[in-house]
Order: structure tokens, then sequence, then C-alpha cells
């Protein structure tokens, strides 16, 4: 289950809405359907939701998102669980999924993490809380320019010498600035949340099975 809201859309409700038809668009071209359990869809203006099936990265779309040149600061919410059955859209389902990451963002009211994991599992979950926050740090950190390079090397999967000849510039530019923003690490700690909340969730189901 994957919410992302559209921090502060109230300020401009129709920027938020265009945005989300955009992120919407690229998640459901990004994820092809055997990754989906139903499609993606925003309510109101300023929340997107999406259900993946277990083997799929929701980091992906987070990171999609955030390195998109659109981009809108969101809070994201991860959540592992069953989902009702239905034929809808994310919008009009329910089930725990939907309860656990409700569950989670109000226990962390008052904070201003821009990422939630929830597997289920208490043990993973205490790691997820520390660790996930961190990726969206790094993430807001980046400046239009790192951002740029980050998509084309993270989302893109170009090599660095690919980004500088893409961007007209020489492959040093692009090295110094994708060490700058700590692209590596950004990489390194999606792709270990992601193995995490696996991991968390298998624990989960099994103890429920």
């Amino acid at each position: 289950m994957l919410f992302g809201d559209v921090v502060d859309s109230r300020r401009d409700s129709a920027r938020a809405t265009a945005w989300l038809r955009t992120l919407t668009g690229e998640l459901e071209t990004a994820y092809p359907p055997a990754e989906r359990v139903a499609e993606f869809e925003f309510t109101q203006g300023d929340e997107l939701q999406g259900l993946l099936v277990p083997a799929a990265d929701p980091l992906l779309a987070v990171i999609r998102a955030w390195l998109h040149p659109d981009h809108l600061a969101m809070r994201w919410i991860v959540a592992a669980g069953s989902v009702d059955p239905g034929r809808g859209p994310a919008t009009q389902r329910t089930g725990e999924a939907f309860l656990r990451a409700r569950a989670r963002a109000d226990a962390r009211v008052g904070r201003r993490d821009r990422l939630l994991m929830s597997s289920g599992d208490p043990s993973t979950d205490a790691v997820l809380d520390d660790l996930a926050p961190l990726l969206a740090e790094l993430l807001a950190d980046l400046t239009v320019r790192q951002r740029t390079i980050a998509r084309l090397i993270l989302v893109d999967g170009l090599r660095r010498a690919e980004v500088a000849e893409r961007l007209n510039v020489s492959r040093a530019t692009i090295s110094v600035a994708a060490d700058r923003a700590h692209l590596r690490s950004i990489e390194r700690l999606a792709a270990r949340l992601a193995v995490l909340f696996a991991a968390g969730s298998g624990a989960a189901e099994s103890r429920v099975a």
C-alpha cells in the first residue's frame, strides 16, 4: 500500500492536482500491470494511493516522485498487509494495509518525516522507523541540478559518462555532482530499505499463517 500526500496542497490545489495527475501517469508506466493490484489514483487533489504486489519495489515510486522535474514535496507511507477483494482503484479499496498505513501516520503526528514504512513485523519496523526518513532527507536535500543528474542515473539507469554526454558536460563534472548528492548512498539505502521491508512483511505474514 502506497500513500503519497502533497505537502501544503491547499495553498495551490490546482497545481497539486496537476502534479498528481502527472505522477499517476508516470507510476502506471513504471509499474507493469503484473506488479499492481489496482490502478493508481488520487483523491481530493492531494493524496495518491496505489496497491502493489508483494514482489514490487514500493520505493521506486518514492524515488521517481522526488526526482521528477515537476516534483512537489510529498509525505509517503508504505505499508504491507492484506487488501479486501475488489476490482476498483486503490482509492475504492480497504483492508489491513490501509489501516496500518493510517495508524503509522497517526503515531508520527507532529514529526516531519517524509517517508514512513510499516511491514507489520515490530522488530523490522523499529529499524525502518530510523532509516526510512533518512532516505527522504537525502532526496529532499538535492538541488534542481542534482535531481536532474540523479534521475538520469537512478531512474533512467544511465552511466555517468552517458549523463555527461546527455548534458554536454565533462564526466568529471557529473562525478563531482553525483558524489556531492550522495547518489550511491541514496541507491544503497533505498535497496536496503526494500530488502528490509520485504523481509519484515514476509515475517509478519508467516506469523499470521
